[in-house]
Formats: C-alpha cells, structure tokens, sequence
C-alpha cells in the first residue's frame, strides 16, 4: 500500500464499513477500509448470516409438516451435517476473498490490521503479521464502523467459565449434546430455536417475566410456547446467582428456579462497544464507550466535526440492516460537507432525524417468527402519544387457512390518534418477517389510515390481515 493519505478512513470492515466505504466512493472521495479480521465482519461470518443459516432447513421442514401431501412426504428428521455444510457455504467456509474482491472492484483500498486513533484525523494500523506499524492521514473523516462485543454480566463465575458467545454459538462444528442459553433476546431465542433443530437438549434463562423483553408481551409469549412444545426448557423471571466450570467439563449455574448443568453455556445479554483499543483518549473520548452522534452519523463530542461512527458502536440502534442504513447517511453526509454541500445536517435525507429513533424493523426468525418494527404499546404511551391499539388473530384470514394446517398468529397495530397514523406494528407467525416492510413503509412514511383503506390486500394472502385490522380500527 503505497498511498498514506485519504479522503475517508473507515475503521472496520463489516457491513456497515463497507457500505460506508462503498458511499463514499461513489461520492468521488477515496477511501481506506481497515479490518483486522474478515472483511464483511460479524454478519457474514457469525451473526446474521450463520444464524440464519442454521435456523432455516428447521423452518422449511415445519412448514412442509403442516401441509397434508407434503406432509406425508417429509419421512425423516433433520440431517444435521448437511445444514451445517449449508451453514458453511452460507459464510464462505469463513474466508473472505470474494468480499476483498468486491471492495477493491469499488474503488476502495482495503487495509488489514488493527487500528487505532492517534489524534485527529490520524490513524495508525498494526499489520497482522506484527511488521511495522503503518500511519494513515483523512483529509475529511474517519469514520468507526467496529460493531460490538458480548457483553459478559458481572456474574461470580461467568467469565472464569469461558462461555460461548454468539460467535461460538454460530460456527460451532456439532450439536452440543445439552446446551444453556443466558438470554432470551432474539439471539438467545434464535440460538435455542436452531440447536434444538439439531438434536441439542436446550435450557433458555431469561430474567424477565416473559422472553423478548423489549417488544410486546404477546410476541413473548408465542415464541416460548412453541419453544416448550419442541421441548426446550424455557425459564423466565429466572436469575442466575453464579456459574462453575471444572475444567473443561460441563457448566453448571445456579439460579432461583433450581440447578442448570449443560456440556455448553451460550451468553446472549446484550451488547458492548469495540472501542476499548481503539485510541478514543486521543481525541478525548473514554475508551470503551458508546459514541453519541447526531442525525448525520458525526459524533458531537469531537471538535472539529470530522470524526463519525456508524452501525452498533453508535448505540441506536443496533441491527445490520440499520447500520447500513446509518452507513449511507453518513456516507452522503461526508461527502457532501467533502464538497462543500448541504447546511443542514439532515438536508440529504428526509427521515434521517428520526427513522433510527422510531422505525427500526426487527425479525426474529424463531418458529414462529417475529416482526415489529415502531413503538410497543408501553413505549408510546411513555412518550406521551394518545394512542389506540387494534389487535386480530392472523388464523382467521383466508390465505392462512391455504398456508398451512392450525396457521395461528397474532398481529398488533399502535396508532397515534391526532395524527391518525401508525407508529408501532408487531406480528407473530409463520414467515411473518417476509410481511414486514409493508408496516415499516406504512411507519416510515406515515401513511393516513384513511389512505392505508385503499392499499387493497391479494386474496387470499395472509395480507389480509391489513383490512381486517383496518375494518376492526372503524373503517
């Protein structure tokens, strides 16, 4: 790499780097991608794509069991070597040079090591191979795009027991013959939901009332249902106390609904910022923290407005398809100010100010899936909206009854009654998530209900719930 000096440094080569990187570019500006491990990051190799991976051949043979004809032709259980090879090829086998390939067709140079800040403007990368450190210059911006980490509760035990993270959780090369899970997020439930496919007997700790914690109680509730009918051991409002591991054998933890020993111990209890190493306190940032930004992805703490972070390291909202969202505001953004464009911070985009505070979609690919995207019903009230919920049972819309033998499913409007338009949809049922974005453009674009009538739903597709929500709402 002969070039030291660029228009944008991006830190982190995931997707939301790369989409960073790739906007910039487009923008005319050169840009330097830096990533100490495989380029496309957390998502291809061991989050979305892995997980989802796992999760789908259990899917698609639920989906054909509750079809008669189909039904009768499914005459076997999972073969989980083949789901984990599919697994396999879904992450390139985890390498990484189809990835390096299109980054560098797009006019980015891309750069391995680690990187730290040094002072504004300036980066410092240690090659892997431990040569000498090389020091790189941004004429406009860096930009951190270094995602997260597991965060490890301050459980007596827990980190001395060396538990698996999402990580492990993904790539692992076999079934766990019992597994715990720490978590009843969507990691945890789509982590139990995969292994237990595979043949692992799963035991899943929540210490909220319900799983899901943070979305509406109802979605809890179906996912933990169809979890203990699959046979996983679903435990909430359970607290563990502590954790003890001899050696490398099981792991046992102790909790107030009793004792819980597996050969694998999942944590999935959130999140932490990748910012621990990243030379923060040069530019007068604490190390370790989240890095508050305004709508434009640029960090407000900084002097001098060139340093932004985009993606989960931002604290917004903490999902891939978000941080490449925040990833093309903020590539515009850079490269507007690069060229002398644009006062107001949000002038490119019209929902920038607020489509990662209010509208952020979420699936969560259990069996049921779950889709929400918008407000729960708690959480607008808090905010002070006078609000009406409308609620129907997905089963009794005719293409459910064509889809699938004893279809069930819930879905839940919250609309906003002075405007008359919806700020919150949750759904739970098969396939649900492929229904989604129909709720987040209806959110997003704060489309009148009286408007959303004449969105005429297919017949019979399970769409239809939208008029029969609409019809329950008094149009």
């Amino acid at each position: 790499m002969a070039d030291t000096t660029f228009d944008v440094i991006v830190l982190g080569g995931g997707a939301v780097g790369e989409n960073l990187a790739a906007r910039v570019v487009a923008r005319g500006l050169s840009a330097a991608l830096i990533e100490s491990e495989l380029l496309g990051g957390e998502c291809s190799y061991w989050a979305c794509m892995p997980s989802k991976a796992l999760l789908r051949s259990g899917a698609a043979l639920r989906a054909a069991r509750a079809v008669p004809g189909a039904a009768e032709a499914v005459t076997g259980n999972l073969d989980v070597a083949a789901v984990l090879n599919r697994r396999d090829i879904v992450t390139s086998h985890w390498e990484d040079t189809s990835q390096v390939k299109w980054a560098e067709d797009a006019g980015i140079t891309v750069v391995r090591g680690h990187s730290r800040l040094d002072g504004p403007r300036r980066v410092v990368v240690r090659p892997p191979d431990g040569s000498g450190e090389r020091v790189l210059e941004a004429r406009h911006a860096v930009a951190v795009c270094t995602g997260s980490d597991p965060l490890i509760l301050p459980i007596p035990g827990l980190r001395e027991a060396r538990p698996w993270a999402s990580r492990e959780g993904t790539s692992a090369k076999e079934a766990p013959r019992t597994l715990a899970i720490l978590g009843g997020g969507p990691v945890g439930c789509e982590l139990a939901q995969a292994w237990s496919d595979l043949g692992s007997q799963v035991t899943l700790l929540e210490q909220a009332d319900h799983l899901l914690p943070a979305l509406e109680p109802f979605a809890g509730e179906y996912v933990a249902n169809s979890l203990r009918a699959a046979g996983v051991d679903v435990r909430t409002s359970s607290e563990v106390t502590s954790v003890t591991r001899d050696g490398d054998g099981p792991t046992t933890l102790a909790t107030d609904t009793g004792e819980v020993t597996a050969d694998v111990l999942i944590v999935a209890t959130g999140r932490t910022p990748r910012t621990a190493d990243l030379g923060l306190e040069t530019v007068g940032l604490e190390p370790g923290s989240w890095l508050e930004v305004d709508d434009s992805c640029r960090v407000t703490a900084v002097e001098g407005g060139w340093l932004y972070a985009a993606g989960d390291v931002n604290h917004r909202a903490l999902f891939t398809h978000m941080g490449k969202y925040q990833a093309r505001i903020c590539g515009d953004a850079i490269g507007a100010r690069a060229h002398g464009e644009h006062a107001s911070p949000v002038a490119w985009s019209p929902y920038a100010a607020t489509a990662d505070h209010t509208a952020v979609p979420d699936v969560v690919f259990t069996s049921p899936e779950v889709a929400s995207v918008g407000l729960t019903e708690e959480r607008a009230s808090n905010q002070g909206l006078t609000i009406r919920t409308v609620e129907f049972d997905l089963g009794k819309v005719a293409g459910a009854a064509v889809r699938a033998d004893g279809y069930t499913g819930h879905v839940k409007l919250v609309v906003d009654q002075e405007r008359l338009v919806i700020v919150g949809f949750t759904a739970v049922g098969p396939d649900i998530g492929e229904l989604l974005h129909a709720a987040t453009v209806a959110v997003v674009g704060e489309v009148p209900l009286d408007r959303l009538w004449h969105a005429v739903p297919a017949y019979p597709t399970v769409s239809e719930f939208w008029l029969r929500l609409l019809e329950a709402y008094g149009l």
